[in-house]
């Protein structure tokens, strides 16, 4: 089982933890902030209110010498360059870094991140291309191995059940769907699929990208 790190639980870093916990990930989630650690241990098994600019607070909840830490700071651009340092010399490898502005990327970049985000910019982007295109998929990097994929239900999953497309789609998990206008966040297995529902998937970029040509491969 892989473990994963998560520093930082605003919304996104949050949505991350979750998600790859409900994915069967170790998840190792830190934060300042006392408040956001007592709702995340809802989800996760290891939540720690720590300063995650310390080496030594870092070390003794377990992120060193780890394949994979995603850094979710948000407006604190200092934590977040101190963080990533103190992360790389603590022998982790694939160090995914969130930044708020273009330079801040490329700081985070040359001293250490593995690959920077910008899920602002992301999701400005996706907009765009909702507007002009009317698609009715969404395709999302979370990280460099987790994706998700967000669709409009068509034939291949309406009249189906939730706990019959995961059963199909064994390698990935439907995380929500909204149906007659409202959004469920813990799915029913046993909802059945209708015209106009949509499905949230969740799952490794391998499995992902399949699930995603199959749906844009439907008329």
């Amino acid at each position: 089982m892989k473990t994963v790190a998560i520093i930082g639980l605003g919304k996104f870093g949050f949505y991350v933890a979750k998600s790859l916990s409900r994915l069967n990930h170790t998840v190792i989630a830190v934060d300042n902030d006392e408040n956001k650690i007592q709702e995340i241990s809802e989800y996760v098994d290891n939540a720690f209110v720590i300063d995650s600019t310390s080496k030594q607070a870092l070390e003794e909840v377990g992120i060193y010498n780890l394949s994979t830490v995603i850094v979710s700071i948000g407006e604190n651009i200092e934590s977040s360059i101190l963080t990533v340092m103190a992360l790389k010399d603590l022998n982790n490898k694939n160090i995914i870094a969130k930044a708020i502005t273009s330079i801040h990327g490329e700081i985070l970049s040359k001293i250490g991140a593995f690959k920077v985000i910008y899920p602002e910019k992301l999701a400005g982007r996706l907009l765009v291309k909702k507007l002009v295109q009317n698609i009715t998929v969404d395709e999302i990097d979370l990280s460099n191995s987790v994706k998700m994929v967000k669709f409009l239900a068509n034939k291949k999953v309406i009249s189906h059940t939730i706990g019959e497309i995961q059963e199909y789609y064994n390698e990935i998990r439907i995380v929500s769907y909204k149906t007659e206008g409202e959004w469920v966040i813990v799915p029913d297995l046993n909802h059945t699929v209708k015209e106009n529902d949509i499905l949230v998937f969740l799952g490794k970029a391998e499995f992902m990208q399949d699930l995603y040509k199959k749906i844009c491969s439907e008329s």
